[in-house]
């Protein structure tokens, strides 16, 4: 017989289930993640930091876990919510099964439970703290369980860049002909960026998120670039500032979901908590530039609050921005641009490991535009 496990929120609802994983306690705020596909990606994705992920995909782990496709060098989830995990891994690459690796890790989960009510009621009622408690915790009495869920602290106002970071720069070599050296702010990139950067010819630098702007200069960039990674933008006041340094040099700028809130905040716009967040990867966004409608992978709780209507005027002083990306679903900003500085962004994740691959030539265009200014600076 299965342990027994149970997830609490915050709001009093129980869901009791079977204990998945390692057992014991975990508490972080819970969300859903609505891909079919990529559950190795997800759990490998460090934007997750902090988060306990309710798959909404009913059958979970049929293809075990390998080691061609994680997006970093752990897992970090802070647990891990299913409906239905699957009794035999099937996948010629599989190295062990996802039970094994969430035991093995230190991942308490929880199996055996109708995901789909639990994110009717995330939708209805908003991401928030949750625990799942398995083991002797599973023994404390409900009232205690979620006494020790509501003590938790909160994502907003939460800096999480220090857990997921890098603590010393690591360099991946440019493929093909060397367009330059490329300067990363590590905030929790995935390892499927930094190979896509390398193959458009960036000899890649990811650098801690405590980096200086002089040891980011000390590198000669050609450009700079902001990852993914979890937390509330309002509580990266640094990063910020670094990177209006970096657009004060009208250095060419990327930047990819945390780093597309950190741009809009440098650029003088405000970010907000979204009820519920957007994770998975069949999220429809449209490109303003093409008019074309991409379906993209996301993962943010976080978003931009900038006009839809544009071009304005940024309030911090760097010319004419305009939002360039607009999600279908809700209509949240989606990407920004800046005119008159060479600078973009993304919410989203264009590398798009599991997929899809709709967004890919965002890598291109960034490439161009670090060509493009490099040939107007000769």
């Amino acid at each position: 017989m299965t342990d027994q496990a149970v997830l609490v929120l915050e709001d009093g609802t129980r869901y009791e289930g079977r204990a998945y994983g390692a057992r014991g306690r975990t508490l972080g705020e819970a969300v859903f993640a609505t891909g079919m596909t990529g559950y190795q990606e997800t759990l490998t994705d460090p934007s997750y930091a902090g988060q306990i992920v309710v798959q909404t995909a009913p059958h979970i782990g049929n293809t075990g876990m390998n080691d061609e496709d994680p997006e970093s060098r752990r897992i970090w989830v802070a647990g891990y919510v299913v409906r239905d995990p699957s009794r035999v891994v099937s996948n010629f690459r599989a190295k062990r099964s996802l039970d094994a690796e969430l035991t093995d890790t230190g991942i308490v989960g929880i199996s055996g439970i109708d995901t789909r009510a639990v994110t009717r009621r995330l939708r209805d009622s908003g991401a928030m703290r949750a625990g799942v408690f398995s083991g002797a915790d599973a023994a404390l009495t409900a009232d205690e369980q979620l006494a020790i869920v509501r003590a938790a602290p909160p994502m907003t106002g939460r800096n999480l860049s220090a857990e997921v970071s890098v603590t010393e720069p690591v360099v991946t070599p440019a493929v093909g002909e060397k367009i330059g050296n490329l300067a990363i702010l590590d905030l929790g990139i995935k390892q499927s960026t930094v190979d896509n950067l390398a193959e458009r010819g960036f000899e890649v630098h990811v650098l801690p998120q405590n980096v200086t702007l002089e040891q980011v200069l000390a590198i000669d960039p050609v450009a700079a670039f902001y990852s993914n990674g979890p937390g509330d933008p309002e509580a990266s006041d640094a990063h910020v500032a670094l990177l209006r340094e970096l657009l004060d040099r009208k250095l060419p700028f990327f930047g990819i979901c945390f780093g597309n809130q950190l741009l809009g905040r440098a650029l003088g716009f405000g970010t907000y908590k979204l009820p519920f967040g957007h994770r998975g990867i069949n999220q429809p966004v449209l490109d303003k530039t093409t008019g074309k409608v991409e379906i993209t992978a996301h993962n943010h709780g976080f978003a931009v609050d900038a006009p839809l209507d544009g071009p304005v005027e940024s309030p911090n002083g760097y010319g004419r921005v305009e939002v360039s990306h607009v999600g279908l679903n809700d209509q949240v900003v989606e990407g920004l641009r800046a005119l008159d500085i060479p600078a973009f962004s993304v919410q989203y994740h264009p590398e798009a490991a599991a997929g899809p691959h709709d967004a890919n030539y965002l890598f291109d265009r960034f490439r161009d535009m670090v060509l493009e200014n490099q040939k107007d600076s000769k």
